[in-house]
């Protein structure tokens, strides 16, 4: 594993497939309805080119909008990134701030190509705890894209996949305390029906960039079953071309939910 690491970070350094070459390979029928992508990397591609960490977590915004548009134009219904999680206020509380005037700028800069574009802006994660404007600001991006249909851009955002799932048994069990519900008729689908993400698909694929080879507290329920690509790809570098790489990848993959497939 650490030689197949050390043999793609030399890759990154050499010419990548053509990107026409990739995208005649995507097969059309066979896209991931949703993929989740956990932006990794931000700050280890600042630190080796001598800039600050802010400058990383800027660069990843325009990866991000790269990514966006190329999951947009292959038909991908889906695509939720982890923003910010519940452990990110464990950092300086300088970097912390300069995430949330990103977010800020972010929201401010992007709701309306979105909105043209036909894509809905969603935020998932307690997100509702953060300072009141940014708040406003989360709501009326919702707000003004919340008619479109062409995809869905979930960003999560002081989410933790733990307390995502403590959030809704906590519903059912108010439930049950007033008698509305039994204990035996909680399910699957009742426990889904309180998570951020109730009433769309679970994943189908996961993408992580950096190298790092885990979930990091990340849609623990709803990634039951997705396929997981890591690249060593930072992600301020992550492109269109590298997009298509993983979901050529995930075109590979025999997916067989527990069962013996075909």
């Amino acid at each position: 594993m650490l030689r197949f690491f050390a043999k793609a970070r030399r890759a990154q350094k050499t010419e990548a497939p053509a990107y026409d070459e990739l995208l005649a390979r995507i097969d059309k029928e066979r896209l991931p309805r949703h993929i989740a992508v956990i932006m990794d990397g931000n700050g280890r591609w600042a630190k080796e080119r001598g800039l600050p960490r802010y400058a990383g977590h800027s660069h990843g915004t325009e990866a991000l909008r790269l990514v966006v548009e190329q999951a947009r134009e292959l038909g991908v219904r889906i695509l939720t990134v982890f923003a910010f999680s519940t452990e990110n206020w464990k950092r300086p509380s300088i970097e912390v701030s300069a995430l949330m005037e990103l977010l800020r700028k972010y929201i401010a800069g992007e709701t309306a190509r979105l909105h043209a574009q036909h894509i809905r802006l969603n935020f998932i994660g307690d997100w509702r705890e953060l300072e009141r404007g940014l708040c406003l600001q989360i709501e009326e991006a919702m707000k003004v894209t919340a008619a479109n249909r062409e995809m869905t851009l979930n960003i999560a955002v002081n989410y933790g996949g733990r307390q995502e799932i403590l959030r809704s048994v906590r519903k059912i069990a108010e439930k049950a305390a007033l008698g509305q519900i039994s204990p035996a008729e909680i399910d699957e689908q009742m426990l889904e029906s309180g998570l951020d993400t109730a009433g769309m698909p679970d994943p189908d694929l996961l993408i992580r960039s950096a190298g790092e080879l885990r979930i990091s507290n990340f849609l623990l329920w709803q990634l039951a079953y997705a396929e997981l690509y890591y690249t060593p790809v930072y992600w301020p570098v992550f492109d269109k071309t590298q997009f298509l790489l993983a979901v050529l990848d995930y075109q590979k993959r025999g997916r067989r939910f527990g069962g013996l497939g075909e």
